[in-house]
Protein backbone atom coordinates (compact mmCIF):
# COMPACT_ATOMS: atom_id res chain seq x y z
CA UNK A 1 0.00 0.00 0.00
CA UNK A 2 1.60 3.11 -1.37
CA UNK A 3 1.08 6.46 1.42
CA UNK A 4 1.66 10.22 0.60
CA UNK A 5 0.47 13.28 2.37
CA UNK A 6 -1.55 15.71 1.03
CA UNK A 7 -1.42 19.66 1.91
CA UNK A 8 -3.05 19.47 5.01
CA UNK A 9 -1.29 16.46 6.27
CA UNK A 10 -3.49 13.66 5.87
CA UNK A 11 -2.66 10.65 4.55
CA UNK A 12 -3.97 8.99 1.23
CA UNK A 13 -3.51 5.44 -0.48
CA UNK A 14 -2.13 7.05 -3.16
CA UNK A 15 0.21 6.01 -5.51
CA UNK A 16 3.48 7.55 -6.35
CA UNK A 17 2.62 8.38 -9.87
CA UNK A 18 -1.08 9.78 -8.58
CA UNK A 19 -0.87 13.85 -8.94
CA UNK A 20 -0.39 15.03 -5.25
CA UNK A 21 -0.74 18.73 -7.01
CA UNK A 22 -4.47 17.97 -8.05
CA UNK A 23 -5.72 16.27 -5.15
CA UNK A 24 -4.50 19.51 -3.39
CA UNK A 25 -6.42 21.81 -5.94
CA UNK A 26 -9.30 19.70 -5.63
CA UNK A 27 -9.41 20.13 -1.60
CA UNK A 28 -9.00 23.83 -2.15
CA UNK A 29 -11.12 24.44 -4.57
CA UNK A 30 -13.84 22.58 -2.36
CA UNK A 31 -13.23 24.89 0.36
CA UNK A 32 -13.32 27.78 -2.34
CA UNK A 33 -15.95 26.67 -4.41
CA UNK A 34 -14.03 26.94 -7.36
CA UNK A 35 -15.48 26.59 -10.43
CA UNK A 36 -12.25 24.40 -11.67
CA UNK A 37 -12.67 21.87 -8.33
CA UNK A 38 -13.97 19.43 -10.80
CA UNK A 39 -11.37 19.51 -13.03
CA UNK A 40 -9.54 18.77 -10.60
CA UNK A 41 -11.20 16.18 -9.05
CA UNK A 42 -10.94 14.31 -12.56
CA UNK A 43 -7.18 15.18 -13.36
CA UNK A 44 -6.59 13.16 -10.00
CA UNK A 45 -8.65 10.19 -10.69
CA UNK A 46 -6.96 10.44 -14.21
CA UNK A 47 -3.40 10.12 -12.84
CA UNK A 48 -4.39 6.99 -10.31
CA UNK A 49 -6.81 5.30 -11.41
CA UNK A 50 -6.62 2.87 -8.08
CA UNK A 51 -6.98 5.94 -5.58
CA UNK A 52 -10.57 5.77 -4.00
CA UNK A 53 -11.12 9.04 -2.25
CA UNK A 54 -11.68 11.04 -5.41
CA UNK A 55 -13.79 8.03 -6.25
CA UNK A 56 -15.58 9.01 -2.79
CA UNK A 57 -15.65 12.69 -3.35
CA UNK A 58 -17.50 12.33 -6.64
CA UNK A 59 -19.93 10.55 -4.88
CA UNK A 60 -20.67 13.11 -2.14
CA UNK A 61 -20.40 16.05 -4.38
CA UNK A 62 -23.17 14.47 -6.50
CA UNK A 63 -25.11 13.87 -3.49
CA UNK A 64 -24.78 17.49 -2.52
CA UNK A 65 -26.22 18.96 -5.50
CA UNK A 66 -29.53 17.24 -4.85
CA UNK A 67 -30.84 16.01 -8.61
CA UNK A 68 -32.72 13.36 -8.51
CA UNK A 69 -30.43 11.67 -11.99
CA UNK A 70 -27.10 12.08 -9.85
CA UNK A 71 -28.42 9.59 -6.65
CA UNK A 72 -26.98 6.90 -9.62
CA UNK A 73 -23.77 8.68 -9.82
CA UNK A 74 -23.12 8.29 -6.24
CA UNK A 75 -23.99 4.72 -6.24
CA UNK A 76 -22.04 4.00 -8.86
CA UNK A 77 -18.93 5.74 -7.21
CA UNK A 78 -20.06 3.74 -3.78
CA UNK A 79 -19.41 0.43 -5.77
CA UNK A 80 -16.27 1.37 -7.88
CA UNK A 81 -14.77 2.85 -4.77
CA UNK A 82 -15.52 -0.91 -3.08
CA UNK A 83 -13.99 -2.16 -5.87
CA UNK A 84 -11.14 -0.34 -5.75
CA UNK A 85 -10.57 -0.50 -1.86
CA UNK A 86 -10.55 -4.13 -2.60
CA UNK A 87 -7.54 -3.67 -4.60
CA UNK A 88 -5.48 -1.52 -2.58
CA UNK A 89 -6.61 -0.97 0.90
CA UNK A 90 -7.06 2.27 2.54
CA UNK A 91 -7.20 3.84 5.76
CA UNK A 92 -9.69 3.72 7.94
CA UNK A 93 -9.90 7.68 7.56
CA UNK A 94 -10.45 6.86 4.20
CA UNK A 95 -12.83 4.06 4.80
CA UNK A 96 -15.04 6.34 7.02
CA UNK A 97 -15.70 8.89 3.92
CA UNK A 98 -17.03 5.43 1.72
CA UNK A 99 -18.97 4.40 4.69
CA UNK A 100 -20.08 7.77 4.89
CA UNK A 101 -21.52 7.99 1.23
CA UNK A 102 -22.65 4.38 1.67
CA UNK A 103 -24.70 5.89 4.87
CA UNK A 104 -26.24 8.50 2.40
CA UNK A 105 -27.27 6.46 -0.59
CA UNK A 106 -29.14 4.76 1.96
CA UNK A 107 -31.06 7.93 2.72
CA UNK A 108 -29.35 8.80 6.06
CA UNK A 109 -27.50 12.07 4.99
CA UNK A 110 -27.62 12.93 8.80
CA UNK A 111 -25.55 9.56 9.93
CA UNK A 112 -22.94 10.70 7.00
CA UNK A 113 -22.52 13.98 8.88
CA UNK A 114 -22.17 12.36 12.22
CA UNK A 115 -19.50 9.73 10.95
CA UNK A 116 -17.28 12.52 8.99
CA UNK A 117 -17.48 14.40 12.19
CA UNK A 118 -15.08 11.36 13.95
CA UNK A 119 -12.67 11.89 11.24
CA UNK A 120 -12.62 15.77 12.36
CA UNK A 121 -12.26 15.03 15.95
CA UNK A 122 -9.76 12.41 15.16
CA UNK A 123 -7.59 14.96 13.01
CA UNK A 124 -9.02 18.45 13.32
CA UNK A 125 -6.67 19.55 10.09
CA UNK A 126 -8.52 17.78 7.76
CA UNK A 127 -9.99 19.99 5.98
CA UNK A 128 -11.93 17.51 3.56
CA UNK A 129 -13.92 16.13 6.30
CA UNK A 130 -13.94 19.37 8.01
CA UNK A 131 -15.86 20.80 4.95
CA UNK A 132 -18.00 18.42 4.03
CA UNK A 133 -19.31 17.73 7.52
CA UNK A 134 -20.30 21.80 7.18
CA UNK A 135 -22.06 20.66 4.03
CA UNK A 136 -23.91 18.43 4.96
CA UNK A 137 -25.17 19.63 8.30
CA UNK A 138 -26.38 22.79 6.13
CA UNK A 139 -28.32 21.41 3.83
CA UNK A 140 -29.92 19.04 6.75
CA UNK A 141 -30.23 22.65 8.71
CA UNK A 142 -28.06 21.65 11.53
CA UNK A 143 -26.77 24.83 12.59
CA UNK A 144 -26.08 24.13 16.16
CA UNK A 145 -24.11 21.05 14.69
CA UNK A 146 -22.34 22.90 12.37
CA UNK A 147 -20.81 25.09 15.03
CA UNK A 148 -20.44 22.21 17.54
CA UNK A 149 -17.86 20.43 14.76
CA UNK A 150 -16.05 23.69 13.42
CA UNK A 151 -15.26 24.57 17.11
CA UNK A 152 -13.14 21.42 17.54
CA UNK A 153 -11.17 22.48 14.90
CA UNK A 154 -10.35 25.99 15.65
CA UNK A 155 -8.15 25.34 18.48
CA UNK A 156 -5.85 23.41 16.80
CA UNK A 157 -5.30 25.43 14.01
CA UNK A 158 -2.65 28.42 13.64
CA UNK A 159 -2.47 31.46 11.10
CA UNK A 160 0.35 29.98 9.54
CA UNK A 161 -1.94 27.17 8.33
CA UNK A 162 -3.42 26.84 5.16
CA UNK A 163 -6.92 25.64 6.25
CA UNK A 164 -6.86 28.44 9.02
CA UNK A 165 -8.65 30.86 6.86
CA UNK A 166 -10.94 28.93 5.75
CA UNK A 167 -11.96 27.19 9.04
CA UNK A 168 -12.87 30.76 10.01
CA UNK A 169 -15.10 31.48 7.35
CA UNK A 170 -16.87 27.97 8.46
CA UNK A 171 -16.83 29.56 12.24
CA UNK A 172 -18.11 32.96 11.48
CA UNK A 173 -21.15 31.78 9.34
CA UNK A 174 -21.98 29.05 12.09
CA UNK A 175 -22.13 32.18 14.40
CA UNK A 176 -24.07 34.67 12.27
CA UNK A 177 -26.50 31.57 12.61
CA UNK A 178 -26.72 32.01 16.04
CA UNK A 179 -26.92 35.05 15.68
CA UNK A 180 -23.27 36.59 17.32
CA UNK A 181 -23.46 38.93 14.62
CA UNK A 182 -20.16 41.17 16.48
CA UNK A 183 -18.32 37.86 16.46
CA UNK A 184 -19.19 36.29 13.23
CA UNK A 185 -18.19 39.74 11.75
CA UNK A 186 -15.02 40.03 13.31
CA UNK A 187 -14.01 36.21 12.84
CA UNK A 188 -15.62 36.32 8.99
CA UNK A 189 -13.18 39.11 7.75
CA UNK A 190 -9.58 37.82 9.62
CA UNK A 191 -11.03 34.57 7.72
CA UNK A 192 -10.97 36.29 4.52
CA UNK A 193 -7.51 38.52 4.62
CA UNK A 194 -5.95 35.04 5.37
CA UNK A 195 -7.97 33.10 2.50
CA UNK A 196 -9.63 36.06 0.13
CA UNK A 197 -10.72 33.49 -2.19
CA UNK A 198 -12.67 32.15 0.81
CA UNK A 199 -16.42 33.03 -0.80
CA UNK A 200 -18.27 31.18 2.09
CA UNK A 201 -16.12 33.49 4.89
CA UNK A 202 -16.78 36.81 2.72
CA UNK A 203 -20.52 35.85 2.28
CA UNK A 204 -20.97 35.29 6.07
CA UNK A 205 -20.06 38.99 6.66
CA UNK A 206 -22.98 39.45 3.94
CA UNK A 207 -24.94 37.54 6.53
CA UNK A 208 -24.07 39.50 9.06
CA UNK A 209 -25.09 42.74 7.45
CA UNK A 210 -28.30 41.60 6.24
CA UNK A 211 -29.48 40.03 9.24
CA UNK A 212 -28.24 43.67 11.73
CA UNK A 213 -30.07 45.78 8.64
CA UNK A 214 -27.09 47.54 7.90
CA UNK A 215 -27.09 47.95 4.26
CA UNK A 216 -24.32 50.74 4.08
CA UNK A 217 -21.59 48.38 5.25
CA UNK A 218 -22.57 45.23 3.33
CA UNK A 219 -22.90 46.73 0.24
CA UNK A 220 -19.31 48.56 0.78
CA UNK A 221 -18.22 44.84 1.81
CA UNK A 222 -19.08 43.29 -1.24
CA UNK A 223 -18.44 45.95 -3.96
CA UNK A 224 -14.87 46.12 -2.62
CA UNK A 225 -14.66 42.25 -3.12
CA UNK A 226 -16.33 41.44 -5.93
CA UNK A 227 -13.22 39.41 -7.80
CA UNK A 228 -12.67 37.31 -3.98
CA UNK A 229 -15.86 35.33 -5.98
CA UNK A 230 -15.24 35.68 -9.53
CA UNK A 231 -13.61 32.38 -9.62
CA UNK A 232 -16.74 30.40 -7.80
CA UNK A 233 -18.86 28.14 -8.93
CA UNK A 234 -22.71 29.40 -9.12
CA UNK A 235 -22.08 30.68 -5.42
CA UNK A 236 -21.41 33.10 -7.36
CA UNK A 237 -24.77 33.79 -8.33
CA UNK A 238 -25.52 33.46 -4.86
CA UNK A 239 -23.23 36.10 -3.21
CA UNK A 240 -24.82 38.63 -6.43
CA UNK A 241 -28.41 37.56 -4.38
CA UNK A 242 -26.69 39.07 -1.09
CA UNK A 243 -26.41 42.41 -2.77
CA UNK A 244 -29.30 42.48 -4.63
CA UNK A 245 -31.05 41.68 -1.20
CA UNK A 246 -28.96 44.79 -0.06
CA UNK A 247 -30.67 47.04 -2.48
CA UNK A 248 -33.76 45.90 -2.17
CA UNK A 249 -33.92 46.96 1.60
CA UNK A 250 -32.89 50.33 0.52
CA UNK A 251 -35.26 50.45 -2.30
CA UNK A 252 -33.07 50.39 -4.95
CA UNK A 253 -35.10 48.23 -7.03
CA UNK A 254 -33.70 49.13 -10.59
CA UNK A 255 -30.32 47.76 -9.09
CA UNK A 256 -31.88 44.75 -7.65
CA UNK A 257 -33.42 43.80 -11.30
CA UNK A 258 -30.24 44.84 -13.09
CA UNK A 259 -28.46 42.21 -10.83
CA UNK A 260 -31.28 39.58 -11.33
CA UNK A 261 -30.58 39.67 -15.10
CA UNK A 262 -27.02 40.18 -15.46
CA UNK A 263 -25.46 38.51 -12.61
CA UNK A 264 -28.24 36.16 -10.83
CA UNK A 265 -29.59 34.93 -13.87
CA UNK A 266 -26.68 35.31 -16.18
CA UNK A 267 -26.83 31.54 -16.85
CA UNK A 268 -30.29 30.18 -16.86
CA UNK A 269 -29.39 27.13 -15.07
CA UNK A 270 -31.83 24.60 -13.29
CA UNK A 271 -29.51 23.96 -10.42
CA UNK A 272 -31.40 24.40 -6.95
CA UNK A 273 -29.68 26.77 -5.42
CA UNK A 274 -29.70 28.86 -8.62
CA UNK A 275 -33.84 28.70 -8.85
CA UNK A 276 -33.54 29.02 -4.68
CA UNK A 277 -31.99 32.52 -5.51
CA UNK A 278 -33.95 33.70 -8.44
CA UNK A 279 -37.64 32.64 -6.85
CA UNK A 280 -37.13 33.83 -3.42
CA UNK A 281 -35.61 37.19 -4.83
CA UNK A 282 -38.64 37.57 -7.13
CA UNK A 283 -41.18 37.09 -4.46
CA UNK A 284 -39.70 39.77 -2.48
CA UNK A 285 -40.16 41.79 -4.80
CA UNK A 286 -43.72 41.05 -5.71
CA UNK A 287 -44.59 41.39 -1.98
CA UNK A 288 -43.00 44.74 -1.87
CA UNK A 289 -45.58 45.68 -4.64
CA UNK A 290 -43.11 45.87 -7.87
CA UNK A 291 -43.70 43.55 -11.37
CA UNK A 292 -41.61 41.36 -12.32
CA UNK A 293 -42.77 40.86 -15.70
CA UNK A 294 -42.21 37.51 -17.62
CA UNK A 295 -39.47 36.42 -15.66
CA UNK A 296 -41.28 33.78 -13.63
CA UNK A 297 -41.82 31.97 -16.68
CA UNK A 298 -38.36 30.69 -17.06
CA UNK A 299 -37.77 29.60 -13.28
CA UNK A 300 -41.50 27.97 -13.58
CA UNK A 301 -40.53 25.92 -17.30
CA UNK A 302 -37.08 24.67 -15.49
CA UNK A 303 -38.79 23.93 -11.86
CA UNK A 304 -41.71 21.70 -13.95
CA UNK A 305 -38.55 19.17 -14.97
CA UNK A 306 -37.66 19.16 -11.38
CA UNK A 307 -40.72 17.84 -9.71
CA UNK A 308 -40.04 14.13 -9.52
CA UNK A 309 -36.68 14.89 -7.60
CA UNK A 310 -36.98 14.47 -4.12
CA UNK A 311 -33.87 15.24 -2.87
CA UNK A 312 -34.53 18.23 -0.66
CA UNK A 313 -37.72 20.19 1.36
CA UNK A 314 -35.45 23.34 0.68
CA UNK A 315 -35.23 22.78 -3.64
CA UNK A 316 -38.74 21.50 -3.49
CA UNK A 317 -40.48 24.29 -1.90
CA UNK A 318 -38.56 27.08 -4.41
CA UNK A 319 -39.66 25.12 -7.50
CA UNK A 320 -43.23 25.81 -5.96
CA UNK A 321 -42.72 29.23 -5.66
CA UNK A 322 -41.34 29.58 -9.20
CA UNK A 323 -44.19 26.97 -10.68
CA UNK A 324 -46.88 29.41 -8.84
CA UNK A 325 -45.11 32.44 -10.05
CA UNK A 326 -45.20 31.02 -13.79
CA UNK A 327 -49.44 30.02 -13.12
CA UNK A 328 -48.18 26.20 -13.70
CA UNK A 329 -51.33 24.96 -11.47
CA UNK A 330 -50.97 21.15 -12.82
CA UNK A 331 -47.19 20.78 -11.81
CA UNK A 332 -47.96 22.27 -8.55
CA UNK A 333 -50.51 19.60 -8.07
CA UNK A 334 -47.93 16.97 -9.42
CA UNK A 335 -44.97 18.25 -6.78
CA UNK A 336 -47.38 18.14 -4.09
CA UNK A 337 -48.48 14.22 -4.91
CA UNK A 338 -44.70 13.75 -5.16
CA UNK A 339 -44.10 15.16 -2.06
CA UNK A 340 -47.51 13.32 0.18
CA UNK A 341 -45.98 10.52 -1.20
CA UNK A 342 -42.41 10.75 0.36
CA UNK A 343 -44.09 12.26 3.34
CA UNK A 344 -46.14 9.16 3.75
CA UNK A 345 -43.16 6.82 3.71
CA UNK A 346 -40.56 8.23 5.84
CA UNK A 347 -37.84 6.23 4.67
CA UNK A 348 -35.21 8.50 4.97
CA UNK A 349 -34.63 11.54 6.43
CA UNK A 350 -35.15 13.65 3.81
CA UNK A 351 -38.63 11.95 4.01
CA UNK A 352 -39.05 12.55 7.41
CA UNK A 353 -38.27 16.65 6.32
CA UNK A 354 -40.68 16.51 3.80
CA UNK A 355 -43.25 15.38 6.43
CA UNK A 356 -42.78 18.23 8.25
CA UNK A 357 -42.43 20.93 7.56
CA UNK A 358 -41.63 20.84 3.99
CA UNK A 359 -45.21 19.04 2.91
CA UNK A 360 -47.12 21.65 5.28
CA UNK A 361 -45.10 25.07 3.91
CA UNK A 362 -45.51 23.47 0.43
CA UNK A 363 -49.44 23.32 1.05
CA UNK A 364 -49.36 26.86 2.39
CA UNK A 365 -47.43 27.55 -0.86
CA UNK A 366 -50.20 27.09 -2.80
CA UNK A 367 -53.09 28.25 -0.62
CA UNK A 368 -50.82 31.56 -0.87
CA UNK A 369 -50.89 31.36 -4.98
CA UNK A 370 -54.91 30.92 -4.75
CA UNK A 371 -55.33 33.61 -2.72
CA UNK A 372 -56.70 31.82 -0.07
CA UNK A 373 -54.66 33.58 2.70
CA UNK A 374 -56.31 32.09 6.02
CA UNK A 375 -55.56 28.29 4.42
CA UNK A 376 -52.10 29.73 3.56
CA UNK A 377 -51.56 30.90 6.72
CA UNK A 378 -52.85 27.99 8.89
CA UNK A 379 -50.29 25.40 6.85
CA UNK A 380 -47.50 28.12 6.82
CA UNK A 381 -47.81 28.90 10.73
CA UNK A 382 -47.80 25.46 11.09
CA UNK A 383 -44.41 24.80 9.89
CA UNK A 384 -42.78 27.99 10.71
CA UNK A 385 -41.41 26.29 14.22
CA UNK A 386 -39.68 23.57 12.06
CA UNK A 387 -38.32 25.44 8.87
CA UNK A 388 -34.85 25.30 9.60
CA UNK A 389 -35.01 21.40 9.14
CA UNK A 390 -35.07 22.29 5.87
CA UNK A 391 -31.66 23.12 5.16
CA UNK A 392 -29.99 26.41 4.33
CA UNK A 393 -29.67 30.15 6.15
CA UNK A 394 -31.51 32.48 7.94
CA UNK A 395 -31.70 34.84 4.76
CA UNK A 396 -32.62 31.95 2.76
CA UNK A 397 -35.57 31.04 4.80
CA UNK A 398 -36.58 34.42 5.43
CA UNK A 399 -38.72 34.44 1.92
CA UNK A 400 -40.79 31.91 3.55
CA UNK A 401 -41.24 33.71 7.34
CA UNK A 402 -42.31 36.92 5.09
CA UNK A 403 -44.88 35.03 3.19
CA UNK A 404 -46.15 33.52 6.46
CA UNK A 405 -46.72 37.47 7.85
CA UNK A 406 -47.66 38.22 4.75
CA UNK A 407 -50.49 35.77 4.82
CA UNK A 408 -51.64 36.31 8.46
CA UNK A 409 -51.91 40.11 7.64
CA UNK A 410 -53.87 38.74 4.48
CA UNK A 411 -55.95 36.69 6.32
CA UNK A 412 -56.82 38.82 9.40
CA UNK A 413 -54.94 37.44 11.85
CA UNK A 414 -53.43 40.31 12.97
CA UNK A 415 -52.00 39.54 16.86
CA UNK A 416 -50.23 36.78 15.39
CA UNK A 417 -48.75 38.86 12.43
CA UNK A 418 -47.13 41.11 14.79
CA UNK A 419 -46.04 38.38 16.76
CA UNK A 420 -44.09 36.75 14.57
CA UNK A 421 -42.97 40.47 12.90
CA UNK A 422 -41.38 40.92 16.65
CA UNK A 423 -39.63 37.74 16.97
CA UNK A 424 -38.37 38.26 13.07
CA UNK A 425 -36.88 41.80 14.34
CA UNK A 426 -35.64 40.42 17.48
CA UNK A 427 -33.75 37.63 15.44
CA UNK A 428 -32.14 40.28 13.22
CA UNK A 429 -30.91 42.11 16.23
CA UNK A 430 -33.89 44.12 17.21
CA UNK A 431 -33.34 46.49 13.98
CA UNK A 432 -36.57 46.84 11.63
CA UNK A 433 -35.72 46.43 8.03
CA UNK A 434 -37.74 48.08 5.39
CA UNK A 435 -39.96 44.86 5.31
CA UNK A 436 -40.98 44.66 9.12
CA UNK A 437 -41.83 48.35 9.19
CA UNK A 438 -43.79 48.43 5.89
CA UNK A 439 -45.59 45.65 7.10
CA UNK A 440 -46.45 47.01 10.66
CA UNK A 441 -47.38 50.34 9.08
CA UNK A 442 -49.80 47.95 7.30
CA UNK A 443 -50.96 46.24 10.35
CA UNK A 444 -51.72 49.10 11.99
CA UNK A 445 -53.62 51.01 9.05
CA UNK A 446 -55.96 47.56 8.87
CA UNK A 447 -56.40 47.35 12.80
CA UNK A 448 -57.59 51.19 12.59
CA UNK A 449 -60.53 49.51 9.74
CA UNK A 450 -61.53 46.58 11.50
CA UNK A 451 -61.42 43.60 14.01
CA UNK A 452 -59.83 40.43 13.20
CA UNK A 453 -59.91 36.75 14.37
CA UNK A 454 -57.30 35.50 16.19
CA UNK A 455 -55.16 32.22 16.11
CA UNK A 456 -52.11 31.05 17.55
CA UNK A 457 -50.88 28.51 15.55
CA UNK A 458 -49.19 25.18 17.31
CA UNK A 459 -45.72 24.93 18.16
Amino acid sequence: MTTRDDLFGCTVTMSSEGDMTAWNDTQLGFLAHAAATPDHLGKTMASDPGFALPVICKGLFSLLLARKELNAVAVEAETKARQLVEARPVSQREMAFLEALADWNRGRPKAAGDRLNQVVLANPHDALAMKLVQAIRFVLGDAVGMRASIETVIPHLSPDQRLYGYALGCHAFTLEESSEYAQAERIGREGVLHSPDDAWGLHAVAHVYDMTNDTTAGLQWLNKRTQAWAHCNNFRYHVWWHMALMHLDRGEIDAVFDLYDQKIRQDKTDDYRDISNAASLLSRLELDGHKVGDRWEELAQLSQGRTEDGCLAFADLHYVLSLIGGERKAAVGDLLTRMRKDAATEASDMDRIMKHPGLSAAEGLEAFGEGDYAQAFQHLAGARRAMQTIGGSHAQRDVFERLTIEAALRGGYFDTAEQFLMERTQCRAGKMDRFASSRMDELNRLRSHRGAPQVIPAE
